[in-house]
């Protein structure tokens, strides 16, 4: 918003930046968190730890438009020029959990030669099917073997290619990231594009098409702050919000500890508006605090595994996100590894049990169950603007649409993707 030329006042209720997904250290401040006593020595130097509560994965993409590739995130960050406040490193691998065993995902054709996930006919069809999706062009009717990528829905897509349900599966969730199989009845074109970025990342890094920040998430709104302090922005840490003040059904102004902010527009997480927002679902993520890596992983330092959802019976798949000291979030030696899903039972945690067995043995774990709330209207008459809360995915998919939606609730146009560089080339015509 500051970039786009408005002034903007940022309050935090909480004396840390990040909300629900703020990165904790030292790592006795978690132990705090969660009410559990002092961690040991074995743990290390506790501000060597830089735990993110809600880790996610950035995907990033194969078209280098600074010194930096980029997914849709990622090209925020860049249009933003917050990347210069930042490091990154990619995630080594990127894996799916079926038949009792853990697979890496495939995605190019060594990798689909070499997978047990497929048997040699499926192999053949998904090698036919992902030369489609490399070589599709929107605009290119030549491309689109026949089929409308408007109109034909993802699920002919796939019987055009004889795929079977357990290829399928694994494209839907562990390529395209979809979280459910609604996209299978919608029309192809968004989960081709969602197939193709992945494979365009993956070709980037060859380990996988994730990246993450050293030190941590945290240093995410961290680069935002740093940024917009250079546009004039004021922050305000650790500031109550006792009022939120109205005016002929509008915002006009915070009142906070006797002093009264007026604004035009708000723009605010959940836990600010109650009774502007709604349950969704609920969500558990399980801290796991390990002194080794995964088993059959390739001794990852750092993945992502997909547990698919029809493997459990279940409506959501669990998700297991693995950092470490490579990525300066853990003492030497130490990993931290998160496991989430949607809850669905009254038992959430034997939901993640599935997950937490493959992490064995746990140092320690730190259980956490949150309400996913989204808000009750769009904004527009009380120019009240309100986030979603983070869902239980390891990558920014979900996070990313739901700031582009709030980009254009916010500003009435859309948020236009731009090489910074282009910026200057046009002020100084």
């Amino acid at each position: 918003m500051s970039v786009s030329g408005k002034k903007v006042l940022h309050m935090d209720s909480n004396p840390y930046y990040g909300g629900e997904s703020a990165s904790v250290s030292p790592l006795e401040e978690l132990y705090k968190r969660f009410q559990v006593s002092a961690p040991s020595k074995s743990m290390g130097c506790g501000k060597d730890w830089n735990v993110d509560l809600i880790p996610k994965f950035l995907l990033a993409n194969g078209e280098s438009m600074t010194v930096f590739p980029s997914g849709p995130l990622v090209k925020m960050l860049l249009y933003t020029e917050v990347t210069r406040y930042l490091d990154f490193k990619v995630i080594e691998g990127s894996f799916v959990y079926k038949g009792g065993k853990i697979h890496k995902v495939p995605c190019t054709e060594t990798e689909t030669h070499n997978s047990d996930l497929m048997g040699m006919f499926h192999k053949r069809r998904f090698r036919k099917f992902m030369s489609f999706v490399l070589n599709f062009e929107e605009n290119d009717p030549r491309t689109h073997h026949d089929m409308d990528p408007h109109r034909t829905t993802m699920r002919d897509v796939f019987r055009h290619f004889d795929l079977g349900d357990d290829v399928v599966e694994v494209t839907g969730h562990a390529l395209a990231l979809h979280i459910n199989d609604d996209y299978l009845e919608q029309p192809c074109l968004m989960t081709i594009q969602r197939i193709k970025l992945y494979s365009e990342s993956l070709a980037r890094y060859s380990l996988s098409p994730f990246l993450y920040p050293l030190f941590g998430l945290g240093e995410l709104p961290q680069g935002f702050v740093r940024l917009s302090a250079v546009y004039g922005n004021s922050y305000l840490l650790n500031r109550r919000v006792d009022e939120i003040l109205m005016e002929d059904g509008r915002v006009a102004a915070v009142r906070s500890e006797g002093e009264v902010f007026r604004c035009k527009q708000l723009i605010c997480d959940p836990s600010y508006m109650p009774e502007r927002v709604k349950k969704a679902g609920r969500v558990i993520r399980v801290i796991c605090l390990l002194n080794h890596p995964i088993k059959n992983t390739h001794d990852a330092n750092s993945c992502q595994i997909i547990i698919p959802q029809t493997h459990l019976n279940r409506k959501s798949d669990i998700y297991i996100c693995l950092l470490s000291f490579a990525h300066n979030v853990a003492a030497e030696g130490k990993y931290m590894a998160v496991v989430s899903t949607m809850v669905e039972t009254c038992n959430p945690e034997k939901e993640v049990a599935p997950g937490l067995a493959l992490l064995e043995p746990i140092m320690e774990k730190f259980v956490s169950i949150s309400n996913l709330m989204v808000p009750t209207d769009n904004g527009r008459r009380s120019q009240i603007f309100i986030s979603r809360s983070y869902d239980h995915t390891p990558h920014f998919q979900t996070e990313t649409d739901d700031i582009l939606d709030l980009y254009h609730r916010v500003t009435g146009s859309e948020f236009i993707f731009r090489d910074p560089r282009d910026a200057d080339a046009d002020s100084d015509d």
